[in-house]
């Protein structure tokens, strides 16, 4: 073998060492900064107490499950109703959420769901289920949902602009109490059902994906821009005007929304993360603006 391949070798060689050694780096680094994440009452009074619930209420369970899997959305989020409510369709919060699902007012109305049908077993549920799979959309990771789901995507957002960062992990301390707590208890849940390592499973793969490629392309771990869904009853000239930004800029952060929004009805609307709870608070406000003008 002359000189010229053994070099070529050897540099193929080095490279490939980096190369899986950056992916143990990244690998290692995603579960031990995630191993906070875990059951915090594995208990057996608390084993016994989920599954008694479930058992109580197999019916609703069963249903909810189905709900679920028809969307392809994992079983386990019938464990958000589990901590919701206790699968108690007539349950009241002092906020005043209500139902299985625990939907609020605004929440249930952004997705058609009347005040009055939050009592309501398949409806609500057919309505947890666009929601939860929208937020999936979003987020990439069923813990990051949880909590979002919990406290709503407007404190998410500041969360993530606090902490500089998109990683559960890192911006949960500047959730609400009761949303950490919230995510406990759902964890905990998971661990009663024998679904725990699947939760923690789907956020170290979110992690190290978008740890990996965003190392790979040179950039830093966390987006820039937050993101949400918008449809065609929106006015950008009117999104424009309440967030107080240029039309230009607003295009710039999103090239194709225009396109998107007239062939499919509804794009992603991208906005800075500083901007995203702006707009979540001004959205209903936005969409009768907008509707108005187009009467």
């Amino acid at each position: 073998m002359d000189n010229t391949m053994l070099d070529s070798l050897l540099i193929k060689n080095r490279s490939l060492k980096v190369f899986f050694s950056g992916i143990v780096f990244i690998m290692s680094s995603t579960f031990v900064n995630a191993q906070f994440l875990n059951a915090t009452d594995t208990s057996e009074n608390s084993v016994k107490k989920y599954k008694r619930i479930i058992n109580t209420n197999k019916e609703i369970v069963h249903f909810i499950e189905y709900s679920l899997s028809k969307k392809r959305l994992p079983k386990h989020l019938r464990n958000l109703a589990l901590i919701e409510s206790h699968f108690d369709r007539n349950i009241v919060s002092e906020a005043g959420a209500v139902g299985v699902w625990q939907f609020m007012g605004s929440h249930a109305n952004q997705y058609g769901l009347t005040d009055q049908d939050r009592t309501d077993i398949y409806k609500s549920t057919q309505t947890a289920v666009i929601s939860l799979a929208h937020l999936y959309k979003k987020y990439n990771n069923w813990v990051t949902v949880v909590a979002a789901y919990n406290c709503g995507e407007g404190n998410v957002a500041k969360a993530m602009l606090e902490a500089n960062s998109s990683q559960y992990h890192e911006f949960y301390t500047y959730l609400p109490a009761e949303t950490i707590n919230h995510v406990k208890k759902y964890l905990n849940a998971c661990y009663a059902t024998g679904e725990l390592d699947e939760v923690l499973s789907n956020y170290n793969s979110s992690r190290m994906h978008s740890v990996f490629f965003a190392k790979r392309e040179n950039k830093i771990n966390y987006s820039s821009l937050a993101k949400t869904e918008i449809n065609a009853g929106f006015n950008l000239n009117i999104i424009a005007d309440e967030l107080k930004v240029d039309m230009e800029k607003l295009l710039s952060w999103n090239p194709e929304i225009t396109e998107e929004l007239n062939s499919k009805g509804e794009s992603i609307l991208h906005l800075p993360m500083d901007l995203m709870p702006d707009f979540l608070l001004k959205k209903s406000k936005i969409l009768v603006r907008s509707i108005k003008g187009k009467k």
